[in-house]
Order: C-alpha cells, then structure tokens, then sequence
C-alpha cells in the first residue's frame, strides 16, 4: 500500500516545517513547496503543481501573509496581496486539489486560519476579512464534497513563535499574551500533531478549531 500523500503550502514558513516533520513521522509522503515552487495566487501554478499528482490525500493550505495596517492607510494593493494569498490561493489550491479527491472519493483539506478572523485587532482589515472569508470556504467546501467522503475543516493554530509574529514589540507580545487564560502561547508542535490528527478523523468535517486558551 502506498504512503499517504500530503501537501502542504507555504512550505518555508514555521508551522508548515512542523507540519512536514509530523507527516513524515506517521509515514506520508510529504510535498511542501514554498512560492517559488507553487504561487498559489495563480490558478495556472495550482493547476500546473497539482496536476503532477496522481493521488493526493490531505491538503493544508498554510500559505498566508499578513500586510497590517491602519484601515485609512490601507492601498489598494495591499488588500489585493493579502486577499489573492490567503483566501484566493486556498480557493485555488482547494480546487486543484479536490479534482484528484473526487475521482478517489476520499481526503481531507484543512485551511489554516486565524483567531484574527473572530476577533480582529485594530490594524488587521485585510488579514482579518481574509481569514473570515477561510471560514466561509471551509463550510461551504464541507457540504459540497462531503458527499464524495472529503473532510474540510478549519485550524485556528493560535499565537505561534514563528517568522509571522517575530517582528512584533514585546509589548503587543505581552497584551497578546495577557489574554490566554492560561498564561502561555501554542507551540508550532502542537499545532502540527493537532493538523495530522484531525485529518485521521474520518467523521469530522465543516468544523473550525480554535488552538489556544482565548476566552
């Protein structure tokens, strides 16, 4: 029997490494391409990258930037990088993938979004709107494949140590911190095992998972 086959974008980032070892640790094979390798703001890219699979079993869209700033300040163009990264390259990404789910009748997709997207702070429009709009794709997604047996769920992972909140004063880390009702940040390897648990789940599906002790 084959190893399961997992793809995870956004392959350079923190969460995405802790995903990729989890995966290979459990015995998938393990494909995790960073931009150069899949622009998942382009539907030719996704088409091209995914089209190359004969099998595809767990997609993670993990791709995502961020762009804050004040809503007055906010160009056009920021929302646009934003928006084509985190919600448009999942929608894309979602849909080469499930091409292959469907026709085996089985998978799991699992976006990964943000508590940003139930409690925006001030500063976060479009990363907000766009982590929201993950929300929508994941429970429509849900009763759309769930008849073909493919699970979409939704990752909140929490305030994580990685490259995204690295440039963030220990001020804004402290008030971050203060809000956990236990007094302490996920960790990339949590988030990771909780990743490759839920996609064993075969009964689970349309659900948003919040990962930290925000109350």
């Amino acid at each position: 029997m084959n190893p399961p086959v997992v793809i995870i974008t956004g392959g350079t980032g923190g969460l995405a490494t802790a995903l990729a070892y989890v995966f290979r640790e459990s015995g998938a094979d393990v494909f995790s391409p960073g931009r150069e390798e899949l622009d998942v703001r382009s539907s030719d890219e996704a088409d091209r990258y995914f089209g190359g699979f004969e099998h595809i079993d767990v997609l993670v869209n993990n791709a995502g930037i961020t762009g804050d700033r004040l809503f007055a300040r906010l160009e056009e163009a920021d929302w646009d990088a934003v928006l084509d990264t985190n919600l448009k390259g999942a929608f894309l990404c979602s849909r080469a993938a499930a091409k292959r789910m469907i026709k085996q009748r089985d998978g799991s997709i699992v976006q990964i979004g943000s508590y940003s997207a139930l409690h925006p702070p001030i500063g976060q429009a479009a990363y907000a709107s766009s982590k929201a709009g993950l929300i929508g794709l994941t429970k429509s997604l849900a009763k759309e494949l769930g008849p073909r047996n493919i699970r979409v769920n939704c990752v909140l992972p929490g305030f994580l140590e990685t490259r995204m909140t690295s440039a963030l004063s220990e001020e804004a880390r402290t008030a971050a911190l203060a809000r956990h009702a236990l007094g302490r940040f996920n960790t990339v390897g949590d988030a990771a095992r909780f990743v490759r648990t839920l996609c064993t789940l075969t009964h689970v599906s349309g659900q948003v998972f919040q990962l930290d002790s925000r109350v």
